[in-house]
């Protein structure tokens, strides 16, 4: 909400600066957002009448203007804009003028010049050279009787500041210029000047027959008939002036004022145009089928969930929100009826979202606007129509069928000190509710307190507790530090940090994501397998209604907006935790009794292996780049992958990491049933992993070096074509020989079709170096030959190998 401060010092003016003013409302909880100028700094502007005009001599756009301003004889000024002509008062900046900063960032001084061969003492302005507004079609006319060579910033008033503040939805009741200044006079004491609301003696008995069909729609309705108005009278300049600084431009009077009092007093109405209406109006439910053309040119389609002002041929408006194009008012109305109503607020809220746009009064009333001010109000929205279009007022039809009754609420002193937590008396808290204009009823330690109309928000004892606190402040508030014992925690030296292993990530190409617990239940079925994922009791988006437990479907995610973008290779983790069901999960200070909650770290690969450049062969990440990159995460230690399946990933191409014997995670390219429906052209490769086995890190044992020389043999055997690497290790390591320090494939060897080699059709020939050492002596060459007849025995008894001739 925007205002200009000097519409609120009008209703409510305490001795604060602005700045003062403003950390006030903030620590009050009217988060004030910004506050800004209403113009750039300027000297030297003036208000000039332009007294004479004639062609300039060798220039066909421009004129020379004689300018009286209020100094004896009138300048000459060379000016080229279309609007420049005798009689009007512009803004004129004299010799010595400094205006506001143009594109090049400096401020442009004005000097004595000459163009096209003729003197020019000053510059005429429009809005955008003042900083004004960003209209740059002419010069800024003013007012008729703005007092020559009266400073512009004075005429215009723009010293003045605009206030922005930020409201939290409780905060409907400083919707208003008129609410902030009751506010900023219950928090500085300063007295509160209402605007001063005659009632208008009718000149005429006219009153539109109105019948509220719906008291679950509309509470209240207040109306009045005013004919014979000017609706092309001009909108006064101070009412122009206060709704542009608002944010709202001015349209027409009738629709200006109706803005004003909204922006006022807090209260959207509606004029509408009395000959378009057709008998009376009925207040009430939409039908299905129902069509409306709204003021924006919409046309919506409506049902029974929505309210509406109907007359006897159709829907005129819909109720709270908007007004229809078929009674609006426009240059030919003669004959006005004026409408304020009170809406209860969850019959309005959300129907302007239904149809993709919002107003300010539905804003407003799905809030909640006081009940009990709709006739002060038509009485000020017609003192306004007599002073601006004329006319002649009926009687006011005021039909109250149902309304909100204030509940009191109760507040117990001790509670209310113990929750703001500093001591507090009764009267330290019956005091400020005063202030604010709630009705107080004091008992032995307990305020009974009815809110007002306008206050929908009071309804419980925190509700009180609260504006306690505002009133006297949140900067007030005591500083108590804990008082509980702090205990460092010690990392044990056998366990890095998660920082340590982001680095590692981050040194391996990876880039870190950090994303929404919160996750597509889709996901959970197709990546993770969970067909019965912990939903959310109030999902913050319909499609983010589940818990995770698997971090996959998350990078996918990311990796899909960086595809979007364009993005040629994609290396992103993420260190989260994920959420699972377990009945063993106890109930605790940092458990959920059936929700175990482990952290996991997750990474994918996509795109190319490496950035583009001229010294490797391009190809595509694959599932040994990332085995790669899991295996130096676990290093030192060493990990065995096995054939695994899951959802998520490709049945052939898919590995369960075994670290100690112990099952830590998954790694393989994305299945190829997901990576069609996405349209990648080629696949991610994805691993997850306990995060807690990644961060076991082994203390380093020192190790005597060995006082003997290491001995290397190579054995070549031929095996069946289906025999793995970690098959061939574990048949050496099985062999049991205690000098064996070492075991390196090196070699894989098939024979090209139609040579034999010793090698049938379905087998392989796999070379493997053995490190041997024997640290009490020397290895004789028949302890050689006995490791290698044990190695040799081993893989013959379980993998059917042979030695290769």
């Amino acid at each position: 909400m925007q205002f200009p401060e000097s519409w609120l010092r009008s209703f409510c003016n305490p001795a604060l600066s602005s700045e003062q003013l403003a950390d006030l409302l903030t620590m009050a909880g009217l988060e004030v957002e910004e506050v800004r100028p209403v113009a750039p700094p300027m000297t030297g502007v003036v208000v000039g009448a332009i007294v004479h005009v004639e062609p300039h001599p060798n220039a066909d756009r421009l004129r020379v203007c004689q300018v009286d301003v209020g100094c004896g004889a009138p300048l000459q000024i060379v000016c080229g804009a279309p609007n420049a002509r005798v009689g009007i008062r512009v803004p004129c900046a004299r010799v010595g003028a400094v205006l506001p900063p143009g594109e090049d960032g400096r401020p442009l001084e004005i000097r004595l010049s000459k163009l096209r061969g003729v003197d020019s003492h000053g510059m005429l302005c429009s809005a955008r050279e003042l900083g004004l507004s960003d209209d740059h079609g002419g010069l800024l006319e003013l007012a008729g009787d703005a007092p020559i060579g009266r400073d512009v910033r004075e005429v215009l008033a723009l010293d003045d500041r605009l206030f922005t503040l930020k409201l939290t939805p409780n905060l409907a009741h400083c919707l208003s210029v008129f609410g902030v200044a009751r506010e900023v006079a219950a928090l500085t004491g300063a007295p509160l000047h209402p605007p001063v609301i005659a009632p208008v003696p009718p000149r005429h008995d006219a009153v539109l027959p109105v019948r509220i069909e719906a008291p679950d729609l509309c509470g209240r309705f207040t109306g009045r008939i005013i004919r014979g108005i000017d609706p092309t009278a001009r909108t006064p300049d101070w009412m122009v002036q206060r709704l542009a600084r608002c944010g709202q431009r001015s349209i027409s009077a009738l629709v200006d004022i109706s803005n004003y009092v909204m922006f006022e007093l807090g209260r959207p109405s509606h004029i509408f145009d009395l000959d378009q209406i057709h008998g009376g109006l009925q207040v009430r439910w939409g039908r299905p089928g129902e069509t409306l053309e709204l003021l924006n040119g919409q046309t919506v389609t409506l049902d029974e969930t929505v309210g509406v002002i109907a007359d006897e041929r159709g829907v005129e408006s819909l109720a709270g929100i908007m007004g229809g194009q078929a009674t609006a008012v426009s240059d030919a109305t003669r004959n006005v009826y004026v409408e304020a109503a009170f809406w209860w607020p969850r019959a309005i809220a959300g129907r302007a979202r239904r149809f993709n746009f919002s107003t300010d009064a539905a804003h407003r009333f799905e809030r909640g606007v006081d009940p009990s001010t709709t006739r002060e109000h038509v009485e000020r929205i017609t003192q306004l129509i007599l002073q601006i279009c004329g006319g002649e007022p009926g009687p006011i039809d005021d039909q109250v069928v149902h309304v909100p009754q204030p509940q009191p609420v109760k507040l117990r002193v001790a509670r209310a000190a113990k929750v703001i937590g500093m001591p507090l008396t009764q009267a330290q808290c019956a005091e400020p509710l005063r202030r604010l204009g709630l009705e107080v009823a004091e008992g032995d330690g307990v305020l009974t307190v009815t809110p007002p109309p306008y206050r929908f928000d009071v309804q419980i004892e925190e509700d009180l507790i609260e504006e306690v606190a505002r009133v006297i402040g949140y900067d007030r508030l005591p500083d108590t530090p804990p008082h509980a014992p702090v205990l460092p925690r010690v990392r044990p030296q056998a366990q890095r940090s998660p920082f340590a292993l982001r680095r590692q990530l981050a040194g391996l190409g990876y880039q870190e994501t950090i994303n929404f617990s919160f996750v597509d239940e889709r996901w959970e079925r197709d990546y993770a397998g969970n067909p019965a994922p912990i939903r959310l009791l109030n999902p913050i988006a319909s499609h983010l209604s589940v818990l995770r437990s698997s971090l996959l479907g998350s990078l996918l995610q990311v990796l899909r907006h960086n595809v979007d973008r364009r993005a040629p290779r994609v290396r992103v983790f993420e260190i989260g935790r994920v959420f699972r069901r377990d009945p063993a999960v106890p109930d605790g200070d940092a458990t959920v009794a059936g929700i175990d909650q482990p952290l996991r770290v997750a990474g994918l690969a996509w795109g190319d292996a490496w950035p583009l450049q001229w010294g490797v062969r391009g190809r595509t990440v694959d599932f040994f780049d990332v085995k790669g990159d899991v295996e130096a995460l676990l290093a030192p230690r060493v990990a065995h992958f096995e054939p695994a399946e899951h959802p998520a990933l490709h049945p052939g191409r898919c590995a369960r990491i075994v670290l100690e014997g112990r099952p830590i995670g998954v790694l393989g390219e994305l299945h190829p049933r997901w990576r069609q429906a996405e349209g990648w052209s080629s696949a991610p490769v994805l691993f997850e992993l306990d995060l807690a086995a990644v961060l076991t890190w082994p203390v380093p044992q020192a190790q005597p070096i060995g006082r003997h020389q290491p001995v290397q043999r190579d054995l070549a055997v031929v095996v069946r074509e289906d025999v793995t690497h970690a098959q061939l290790m574990a048949a050496i390591e099985a062999a049991g020989q205690p000098w064996l320090r070492a075991a390196v494939l090196f070699d894989v060897f098939r024979p090209q079709p139609g040579t034999a080699g010793g090698i049938g059709a379905g087998e392989k020939s796999l070379a493997v170096r053995l490190t041997l050492e024997r640290d009490e002596a020397t290895l004789t060459e028949a302890d050689i030959e006995a490791v290698l007849a044990a190695v040799l025995q081993s893989l013959q008894q379980r993998l059917g190998a042979r030695l290769r001739a």
